[in-house]
């Protein structure tokens, strides 16, 4: 089973782009488990974005995965320990995932998810 990492724009796509999370992974992955590590948490709480409060309650969803490390890191850091794909529009963080080696998944075209090799 595929596991997937949710960074936090990951958990506002279905609040900004009228998207399916779940719908989208299982088109793309089939089965998979998908973990919110606990700085995500952080981010979405002092988030200003007006979904921030439903995209909480969507993280909630999700198994935490507690990381040593904040922000992009600790994105990184469970990913790499969960041997998981990272979901993320943030270009910052795709760029040091090609750098690593690591495989993303990313919004395309506003309307479906699409894996990065």
């Amino acid at each position: 089973m595929q596991r997937v990492v949710l960074d936090t724009n990951a958990l506002l796509m279905p609040f900004e782009f009228k998207l399916n999370l779940d719908l989208e992974l299982a088109k793309l992955l089939g089965d998979f488990e998908a973990y919110v590590p606990g700085p995500v948490i952080g981010e979405l709480k002092r988030s200003e974005s007006r979904h921030a409060k439903a995209a909480l309650q969507l993280a909630n969803k999700y198994q935490r995965y507690e990381t040593s490390t904040q922000g992009d890191a600790g994105v990184m850091e469970a990913a790499k320990a969960l041997d998981a794909l990272v979901v993320t529009n943030d270009l910052v963080l795709r760029r040091k995932m090609r750098k690593e080696g690591m495989r993303g998944i990313f919004l395309r075209s506003r309307k479906h998810l699409y894996i990065e090799e």
